[in-house]
């Protein structure tokens, strides 16, 4: 009786123990993505104009760009994908412009 009810609790621990260390993994990079809310898609692109357009004159600078999401985690990385995006090299992102990567993939 007590190797058996030894048994039992040995088998209940070992089923907690590893249940507790599967939670404690980290995620997979895809997986923690989707619980941040990131990964693309970054959702609408015209959403994402909106918000990026901080004065509402129709198009991005490199300033409203680099205040964005990508811009707040590499900004070196951001000057240089807003500068591929600005096709006029005006300065500035139109709505086109910016939107134009995720109209292609469509």
């Amino acid at each position: 009786m007590k190797q058996i009810l030894t048994s039992i609790i040995a088998i209940s621990v070992s089923a907690f123990v590893a249940t507790a260390a599967d939670e404690a993994k980290p995620a997979a990079p895809a997986e923690a993505a989707a619980k941040k809310g990131e990964g693309k898609p970054h959702g609408n692109p015209e959403e994402m104009f909106k918000k990026l357009d901080s004065n509402n004159d129709g198009s991005i600078s490199l300033d409203e760009f680099k205040a964005g999401p990508l811009g707040k985690k590499d900004p070196a990385k951001a000057e240089e994908i807003f500068k591929k995006k600005d096709k006029d090299s005006d300065g500035k992102l139109s709505k086109e412009e910016a939107t134009a990567e995720h109209k292609k993939k469509k």
